[in-house]
């Protein structure tokens, strides 16, 4: 009987001993380590590190594949819809933390990626998802995008903004959706509804881009003292929610078919629609669920995208498409007025499905563009669109950060922290080709394909360029923090830097993302809390 322990423990030597040189608890790296030692370290057990988290994603992903293959058989095999679906997304997540490896921004990646999956032969899978799951997945990204943004609307802190923060917010956006409206109206001979709709898809600021530059802009210290960083970052989300709004007046407007005093009623009508149904939905929500409930900011959260997804689908459906987008963005900002005073931490379940979400949306969009289609000449025409409209958009927002107390170089950081587009026009891009796809309006879906085309074009150019001006001209521009200006990084403190980002602040700031915003009006200085 003796024996039988004896033999175990030498058993269990003989395993460590085969098994020491894989440990890393055995192994430890030295601290100075070369390249080499390094590598081989990434390697040891347990998984650990950058390949822990592959195998895990290798894990999950093929546990997925195998279940929905066990439940739908063809339709997770090549050619089948399900297949594509679940490709598009592994490949554009895959995508997006590659581009994050080498600083860029991850939604370029996704974005480029989806744009292969669509039009490369031999791998473009993206054709064989079916229109209706493509538009069905883009409008729920939608619907978290825009639920994202009304929490992150603190109707306290938009009472406080400083006059600064609302020229810098208006100005640019009105400024650069009126001259891409006009310069589309005669360069590609857009009608005024569908000129001006590209403008409002256009003029919208990415926070997915300029929160992460900005923040490492603000860790090194440049800018805290005039808060600079919190001043482009507030201003972000206010110009996201005025693009969005005027793109869901327009879009209502552009797909009306009565007479044409219905026709100029019918966007403001959606609009109010939109705004009343946000309201009432947002006060439901205020009692249901009851407090009590277990699991209580997990069943909130459930509510707000079954209600947004409601008011999505439900305002096209009725023929009021104009409606959703408001609804949608409104409903969580009435439900956030009380839900604030609870602490609820809805907004970081809303972020998990981002997560989810934000390879699909970029790479749908992406895939969605059809290279062989697009004339050259659009493209050439379209480019001039933007970038005249890139120029005027920063002649104003240099304007509207005059009268201030920064100086003349900080100034002329403002312009080029304000350039990178990305969310916003991925995520309403191409809702006016959906909407003429619903309604088989063949003139209209050319309409939609040229905002599509841009929009998809002005995040390939403004993404890299504006995220790589940041992070050049900032240390030039910008001054330097000094211990004795007591401003503390707390200033801005508390938005997400996401190391992949998969949950890049989509268009807005959590409720704490901005501590103070320094009014940097003439002498007359005051905080402002968000």
């Amino acid at each position: 009987m003796d024996t039988e322990p004896k033999k175990c423990a030498k058993c269990r030597t003989c395993c460590f001993n085969c098994c020491r040189p894989c440990l890393t608890s055995e192994n430890p790296l030295s601290v100075d380590p070369s390249c080499c030692s390094r590598f081989k370290f990434a390697f040891m057990c347990p998984p650990h590190g950058r390949l822990g988290a592959l195998l895990l994603c290798i894990l999950l992903f093929g546990l997925w594949f195998g279940v929905m293959y066990f439940l739908t058989g063809k339709e997770m095999l090549p050619g089948g819809n399900l297949f594509a679906l679940c490709t598009l997304f592994i490949a554009c997540w895959c995508g997006g933390y590659l581009f994050n490896l080498i600083n860029l921004p991850s939604l370029l990646g996704m974005l480029i990626v989806g744009g292969m999956l669509g039009n490369v032969p031999y791998i473009n899978v993206a054709r064989d998802i079916h229109t209706l799951w493509s538009i069905g997945a883009r409008q729920i990204a939608l619907a978290v995008i825009l639920i994202r943004a009304g929490l992150g609307l603190d109707p306290k802190a938009l009472k406080k903004l400083s006059f600064v923060v609302i020229r810098l917010a208006f100005s640019p956006c009105l400024m650069e959706t009126l001259t891409d409206g006009l310069v589309s109206h005669f360069l590609l001979g857009l009608p005024w509804e569908f000129a001006l709709m590209l403008g409002f898809v256009l003029a919208a600021v990415s926070p997915a881009v300029v929160v992460p530059s900005l923040l490492n802009l603000s860790d090194r210290g440049y800018g805290v003292d005039k808060g600079i960083p919190t001043l482009v970052i507030a201003a972000a989300s206010v110009d996201d929610v005025l693009a969005i709004t005027g793109f869901g007046v327009l879009i209502g407007i552009a797909f009306s078919s009565g007479n044409l005093v219905w026709t100029l009623f019918k966007g403001p009508l959606e609009a109010l629609i939109g705004i009343c149904y946000g309201v009432i939905a947002g006060i439901i929500l205020w009692f249901i669920p009851q407090k009590s409930s277990k699991n209580l900011h997990l069943l909130r959260c459930t509510l707000l995208m079954v209600g947004g997804l409601f008011v999505l689908f439900g305002s096209r459906a009725a023929g009021y498409a104009g409606a959703g987008p408001l609804g949608c963005l409104t409903m969580p900002f009435v439900a956030a007025f009380k839900w604030r005073q609870e602490r609820d931490p809805i907004e970081s379940a809303v972020g998990v499905l981002w997560m989810i979400f934000q390879p699909l949306l970029f790479g749908l969009i992406g895939a969605q563009v059809k290279i062989e289609e697009i004339e050259i000449q659009t493209v050439g025409l379209g480019i001039a669109t933007l970038f005249i409209g890139l120029a005027i958009r920063m002649v104003t927002s240099f304007v509207a950060v005059q009268r201030t107390e920064l100086n003349l170089k900080e100034k002329f950081f403002i312009p080029f922290a304000w350039l990178p587009k990305a969310t916003v026009q991925a995520a309403i891009g191409g809702v006016a080709l959906d909407t003429a796809t619903h309604l088989n309006d063949k003139v209209r879906m050319e309409y939609g394909e040229q905002i599509l085309t841009l929009a998809v074009l002005s995040i390939l150019i403004t993404a890299p360029i504006g995220s790589f001006l940041i992070a050049v001209l900032g240390p030039r521009l910008l001054a330097k923090y000094k211990p004795g200006n007591q401003v503390d990084k707390s200033d801005i403190e508390g938005v997400e830097n996401d190391e992949s980002s998969n949950t890049n602040n989509a268009l807005n700031l959590n409720e704490g993302d901005i501590k103070a915003i320094p009014v940097i009006e003439n002498n007359n200085e005051t905080t402002t809390r968000m």
